[in-house]
């Protein structure tokens, strides 16, 4: 009975000084996982920053391609009008040019 009181007592013992351990602080596991917590965090917040970064990135090159795209549909137009007037043009001397011909085959006819 001696034996059993003892393994007892020391098991009591044990099992207090392992409870009074924890209120001293954090053991080595705690801490370990503590800092699986804290780089995981970190590496999070550098995930987020890095995202944020793309995204205003894209967004930049979204405004460039729509001011290009503003630009060239502002070139198109303004190259459509000046075709249609240099057509007008065209259209206007080949008149010229007919009517000179038909005056011409009248003088001629009389």
């Amino acid at each position: 009975m001696k034996r059993a009181s003892l393994i007892a007592t020391l098991s009591l013992l044990a099992l207090l000084s392992a409870c009074s351990r924890q209120d001293a602080g954090p053991g080595p596991a705690e801490r370990a996982g503590k800092a699986v917590d804290d780089a995981g965090a970190r590496a999070a917040a550098a995930v987020d920053d890095a995202g944020d970064k793309v995204r205003d990135k894209m967004q930049e090159q979204v405004a460039k391609a729509d001011a290009a795209a503003r630009r060239a549909r502002i070139d198109a137009q303004d190259a459509t009008e000046e075709a249609r007037r240099n057509l007008d043009r065209a259209t206007e001397k080949v008149g010229e040019k007919v009517e000179e011909t038909g005056q011409k085959i009248q003088q001629a006819a009389h």
